[in-house]
């Protein structure tokens, strides 16, 4: 994960930051500020709305360390929660949404993983090798996705019972859940409705946006605005320790360090072709270091601000209510619930909350079939309908299967399992990025006649006639 952020903040700083993703004169295809708004809501999602009060009660509830005062427990809670949703979540897309984009708009291949091989396997990129590379990433993208809808169908599940639609758990009414909306998510994908779940998708996230504010404003406003204003600080502060941290003088820790950072990484990195594809395709025409600087700091500052409205204002009402959220620390999927019982309007908001989960659940998964597809099919933005069925079956299955024999803990094992793997082909991706940047850079920083055009490739048969001798009109 160091060594990630580290790659782009050298690629940002030096002279490679200023290739173009796209032909050098090519202008950018969305405005400065709609392309912004688009990377602002790629990082909303169900994760935010699950873990944005569960997690710094989580960490309250049990702390990592026990002894210290509860002040220093409180600030480590959020430290810890703004690690795992800060920059490393975002230097991961941006890895995989830079190669993509570098090597699709750049190179003009297909906008795929394998293609981000093109420097080491060249052709190859489209026999055996890049199969594999492109199979490995469909399981981590499967696997990620299917743990991103589990969390989505329990807290759906939760919210329902505390509003009363019903009775009690059960797992047959989270099976329905499941069925339901990626039901809804593969008719969007195979109806050609695109363009509205679309608008769905940006209304909902102005719902959430509406959600957040409406907490900052009816919960104690003033100590939020203090408490993220010292988050941040104390995040900057720690976030080179916490970056190479591994517990290995404190062996007591290990289970902490696997069941949460390392869960967070595996968990990012199998979200990354999702992420990164969308990402990519949406930055044609920015440069290098416009992308690394946008793409890590506006979602990582939005992401900040979030945690710290639902998380610092939950460990607030936590302390007047007598630990009432700290006792309920066991049943994550409840305590956003919980949290808006305690201000104004909770029937209202705890409808808001559900309606903004379930449009995430259905986009979410619509826009993931919409990327297993691309995936399976080499970089295709069409499709049979039959393939979106099968993986919107494939998606389902799995979630209720895996809920069904280990709930989030084997959702949670399987995403760290297909991410290892995944996170090799990470690294080795940086490098051939690194070497197509090299060979990109010193290729056209020679001073040639500005009259000078390289041959894109395009009208070759009409070059080759005009080129090829012509035939004597005698005989």
């Amino acid at each position: 994960m160091a060594f990630f952020f580290l790659f782009l903040v050298v690629l940002c700083l030096g002279k490679l930051g200023d290739i173009r993703l796209g032909d050098d004169d090519e202008e950018p295809e969305y405005s400065f500020f709609s392309w912004l708004c688009m990377l602002f809501s790629a990082g909303m999602g169900i994760g935010l709305m699950y873990f944005g009060v569960a997690e710094p009660i989580s960490h309250l509830s049990a702390p990592l360390h026990s002894m210290a005062s509860p002040v220093v427990q409180t600030k480590e809670a959020m430290l810890n929660t703004l690690f795992h949703w800060g920059i490393h979540a975002w230097e991961i897309y941006g890895i995989i949404g830079l190669s993509l984009a570098y090597f699709g708009f750049r190179y003009r291949l297909p906008v795929t993983i394998r293609s981000g091989f093109y420097p080491l396997l060249k052709h190859r990129i489209y026999s055996t090798p890049g199969t594999v590379i492109d199979i490995l990433a469909l399981c981590a993208t499967i696997f990620g996705l299917t743990t991103t809808l589990g969390f989505g169908a329990m807290q759906l599940h939760a919210g329902l019972r505390e509003i009363g639609a019903l009775s009690g758990a059960s797992f047959q009414s989270l099976v329905f859940i499941i069925l339901l909306s990626i039901g809804a998510a593969v008719l969007s994908s195979i109806s050609g409705v695109g363009k509205g779940v679309r608008y769905l998708s940006q209304g909902n996230l102005i719902l959430a946006i509406s959600l957040m504010l409406f907490v900052l404003l009816t919960g104690p406003t003033v100590y939020i605005l203090a408490a993220f204003t010292e988050n941040i600080g104390y995040y900057l502060t720690h976030i080179v320790e916490l970056s190479f941290r591994t517990f290995a003088y404190e062996s007591t820790k290990e289970e902490w360090f696997t069941s949460w950072t390392i869960m967070y990484w595996a968990w990012w990195i199998s979200w990354a072709p999702f992420v990164g594809l969308f990402i990519a395709k949406i930055s044609r025409g920015r440069t290098i270091r416009e992308f690394v600087v946008c793409v890590l700091l506006i979602p990582t500052v939005f992401n900040l601000l979030w945690m710290t409205v639902f998380g610092n204002g939950a460990i607030w009402m936590d302390a007047q209510t007598a630990g009432m959220l700290t006792q309920a620390a066991e049943e994550t999927d409840r305590l956003l619930f919980l949290f808006l019982n305690q201000l104004p309007l909770p029937a209202i908001t705890s409808l808001i909350a559900i309606l903004v989960i379930a449009i995430f659940f259905i986009t979410s998964a619509d826009s993931g079939i919409f990327v297993i597809n691309s995936i399976a099919s080499q970089g295709k933005s069409t499709f049979p309908r039959w393939q979106s069925i099968l993986w919107g079956s494939m998606l389902a299955v799995l979630a209720i299967g895996l809920l069904y024999s280990g709930g989030l803990e084997a959702l949670q094992t399987m995403t760290v399992i297909m991410a290892l793997p995944f996170s090799l082909i990470m690294v080795v991706m940086a490098f051939c990025l690194l070497r197509g940047l090299w060979v990109d850079d010193s290729y056209f920083s020679r001073n040639l006649s500005k009259s000078t055009a390289y041959w894109d490739g395009k009208h070759w048969q009409a070059r080759l006639k005009r080129s090829s001798p012509r035939k004597s009109s005698r005989m």
